[in-house]
């Protein structure tokens, strides 16, 4: 029985991807990064933090890691308030209302820093909604580790067997699956070579989903 859903953010609720790939390649030409698309899609659904790290460590990069999100997250800061058509993803906001309509507590469980999620949470008005927003700045290692998830079930107080995620990333997936979650794949067009095979069910549209049917699941 599902008793909660965790949705991941970006690329499910938003799509902010675009807006995180400009602000990471601005950063990336600063910094004298050479980065293909392939080897940035190895990131999707790691923090910002973590990815710094690594690539401090691979690129001897004399700044702290702190500096290093600092900038970075001042180019999507930049970006995020100069776009205009930035909205929810198609069929969203309606979920989300279907879900909580049903008495269904929902969780955000987001590789994304508290920073970013405030904005989408404000500009959006989604603060109603959910009861707990896990961001993966806390944590040290970021999905495809299942400790994000297992965190957010835990503040819930609901077992992790009764939690359902949505993501859109292979990553996601992974770390859902691993934390013994329920997990919905979204394969949408902003979720490109994204492998989501493993996950329990997957759909291209969020409007194949609704309360009923997620409360239905065994």
């Amino acid at each position: 029985m599902i008793r909660t859903v965790i949705f991941d953010m970006d690329g499910v609720l938003v799509d902010t991807e675009p807006l995180h790939h400009d602000a990471f390649f601005r950063h990336f030409a600063e910094l004298g990064i050479p980065m293909s698309d392939a080897e940035y899609a190895t990131f999707l659904g790691s923090s910002t933090r973590n990815v710094y790290q690594l690539l401090k460590a691979q690129f001897d990069l004399p700044q702290d890691v702190e500096a290093l999100i600092n900038r970075k997250r001042e180019h999507f800061a930049k970006s995020f308030d100069a776009s205009a058509d930035l909205d929810l993803l198609p069929g969203a906001r309606e979920l989300i209302l279907d879900l909580h309509r049903a008495g269904v507590p929902l969780q955000l469980a987001s590789s994304a820093s508290k920073e970013t999620i405030a904005r989408v949470f404000t500009r959006f008005g989604l603060y109603p909604y959910f009861d707990n927003l896990v961001s993966g700045e806390d944590f040290p290692r970021s999905k495809p580790d299942p400790a994000i998830f297992l965190h957010a079930a835990q503040l819930a107080g609901i077992a992790p067997a009764e939690c359902l995620v949505i993501e859109d990333s292979a990553n996601g997936v992974t770390a859902a699956k691993a934390a013994g979650m329920y997990c919905i794949g979204y394969k949408s067009e902003h979720s490109e070579g994204q492998d989501l095979h493993h996950a329990d069910q997957v759909v291209s549209h969020l409007g194949q989903l609704s309360a009923a049917g997620i409360l239905a699941l065994a």
